[in-house]
């Protein structure tokens, strides 16, 4: 469950809320009654909707990548906010648009080699310098080589080099954030915890040297 509340239908007055709701979830209450038709949990929108503004700036934004004006790639974008959501460790934002790829035909053999493109022969050219963009926003916090902007210049117009920086520093952040907040497939246990010590070991300087024995 996410670590915040999430608002049922009934406390619902905001219209845009109202409207996602129903798009959604139909008539049932989508706290009692939970699910999408992508098999998610649906719990994103139920606590987005604490905030019914934010709400609406968050679902417009998703229209943003969208929009009739956008000049770049889809399956190039897609790309990017993929590659995101593995980057920050999102199940949710990779998983949810690994799911885009394929319903823009992407190879499986390039969905599966996300993760590990560096070392995948799937990928052309400007796959890989998109990628390697990718990873200068999300792993590298926007610390970007020249050589990576030169590359990108060479099949990108501004326009689409600033479309594609927008777009997937978009889902960098909601990564964070469902992760933060334990939403939808980010509902999970940190995988990084202590394992513990064989029975009877003595929490010393494992390292140094035996003691001699007496």
């Amino acid at each position: 469950m996410p670590v915040l509340r999430q608002v049922p239908r009934a406390e619902v007055t905001n219209d845009t809320v109202l409207a996602y709701y129903n798009r959604l979830f139909g008539d049932r209450d989508p706290v009692a009654q939970p699910g999408t038709a992508t098999g998610t949990p649906g719990d994103w929108w139920t606590v987005f909707a604490l905030a019914p503004d934010i709400f609406k700036h968050a679902v417009d934004g998703f229209a943003v990548y969208r929009h009739p004006d956008r000049k770049i790639d889809p399956v190039l974008r897609e790309l990017g906010q993929t590659r995101a959501g593995w980057v920050k460790g999102s199940q949710f934002v990779f998983s949810q648009h690994c799911k885009s790829l394929r319903g823009l035909g992407v190879s499986k053999e390039k969905i599966a080699a996300v993760p590990h493109w560096t070392v995948a022969d799937c990928y052309n050219d400007t796959e890989r310098a998109v990628l390697a963009y990718a990873d200068c926003l999300s792993q590298a916090g926007g610390r970007v080589p020249t050589a990576v902007f030169d590359k990108l210049k060479t099949f990108w117009t501004d326009e689409e080099i600033f479309e594609f920086t927008y777009i997937t520093c978009l889902y960098d952040m909601h990564a964070v954030i469902t992760r933060a907040l334990r939403m939808e497939f980010d509902d999970r246990a940190d995988p990084i915890t202590e394992v513990a010590a064989p029975e009877g070991f003595v929490a010393a300087d494992f390292l140094s040297a035996p003691k001699p024995k007496q």
